[in-house]
């Protein structure tokens, strides 16, 4: 999702990093920053996190999704100059361009790393979810300004699948995850009202115009299946395909959409979270991690709550804390560590 201005502008101060650090793309240091994770269970206790940085190129910031292809190599990250970016550490640069919106060439404002006017990734692209086929290879992304995006396994420029749905042209398309054995792809458009650059007027007015839409593979067109929800972000295909889990941002809840079964086309919560949630990940246990930009407004625990595990029937498992200022938009679990990925920050963070 894009940044919650009004509530994160006291949490950026101090997040200022040198830009001798940033330089250094290929570089991964050991920090000793007090990442932990909580398990709200008796005798559970807390299990502290080691974490790197796996920082961006320098001028770029905002890896808000991250996935990994079908040979499990990866990261791959949208970012804030509209490129999707492959991290390969056997690489001498670290990063590397895997992919771009059919404007980012186009257009000279696009690839400048300074003097970027107001607007541009309007017209560069805002690549915001991401997630692989793996039996095709195929990328699909969300871009907030232009839709529906995908990209073979090869990279290069992005193909448009689809911008309206219903008639209604998108506004801000934003969380995405692939159905692996059919290849429908589902997505959310976060309001028809109000686009990234302004999503805190989501909240503000209490906006509730945002869509879940399919994207029909076979038939290449996109439909709606839920409209009139308030700041619908990311989302997650159950386990099992019955359902899609989507995060609310606003509301600080999540919901899900069942695809089949008695109740086929009944949306119904699944879980109040404790902060305002962005993208939503299985976790390889039935369950699913939240990232979280930060806890709720009126929350009474001094903590700084950046994520939360819930299992299948939306019970709180685990929640990860992390230093005032970090801010997360996901949570995304391989081999048992923990890539989390921030729309704020000029680094990726690996846990485990």
């Amino acid at each position: 999702m894009s940044r919650i201005h009004a509530m994160s502008a006291i949490l950026l101060v101090g997040l200022v990093l040198s830009s001798a650090c940033a330089a250094h793309a290929k570089q991964i240091k050991a920090k000793p920053t007090p990442w932990s994770i909580h398990v709200p269970k008796p005798g559970g206790g807390t299990r502290s996190l080691t974490f790197e940085h796996v920082w961006l190129p320098h001028g770029v910031t905002g890896a808000e999704s991250l996935a990994f292809d079908r040979q499990g190599q990866g990261p791959y990250a949208g970012v804030s100059d509209g490129r999707i970016l492959k991290w390969d550490p056997a690489s001498p640069q670290g990063w590397t361009t895997f992919a771009y919106s059919p404007n980012y060439k186009k257009n000279p404002m696009c690839s400048a790393s300074t003097d970027r006017p107001d607007g541009a990734e309007s017209v560069c692209g805002r690549p915001l979810g991401l997630q692989f086929h793996p039996k095709t290879g195929d990328l699909y992304i969300a871009d907030a300004y232009l839709g529906l995006m995908k990209v073979g396994p090869g990279g290069g420029e992005a193909e448009m699948l689809a911008t309206e749905a219903g008639g209604v042209p998108f506004n801000f398309v934003n969380g995405v995850d692939v159905d692996q054995v059919t290849g429908d792809v589902y997505f959310t458009d976060s309001s028809t009202v109000y686009t990234r650059a302004r999503n805190t007027e989501i909240m503000i007015h209490r906006d509730a115009t945002g869509r879940l839409l399919r994207y029909d593979s076979r038939a290449r067109r996109a439909t709606v299946l839920k409209a009139g929800l308030p700041y619908p972000n990311g989302v997650a295909l159950s386990a099992d395909r019955t359902h899609v889990v989507v995060a609310h941002t606003g509301p600080c809840q999540a919901f899900r959409y069942w695809l089949r079964g008695p109740k086929a086309g009944r949306y119904e919560l699944l879980a109040d979270l404790p902060g305002y949630a962005d993208n939503v990940r299985r976790d390889g246990k039935g369950g699913y991690w939240f990232a979280l930009n930060r806890e709720k407004i009126n929350a009474t625990d001094p903590e700084h709550l950046v994520g939360v595990r819930v299992d299948a029937k939306g019970a709180e498992h685990e929640v990860m804390t992390a230093p005032k200022g970090v801010t997360l938009s996901d949570v995304a679990e391989k081999d048992g560590r923990l890539w989390l990925g921030s729309v704020e920050l000029n680094y990726v963070g690996l846990a485990s």
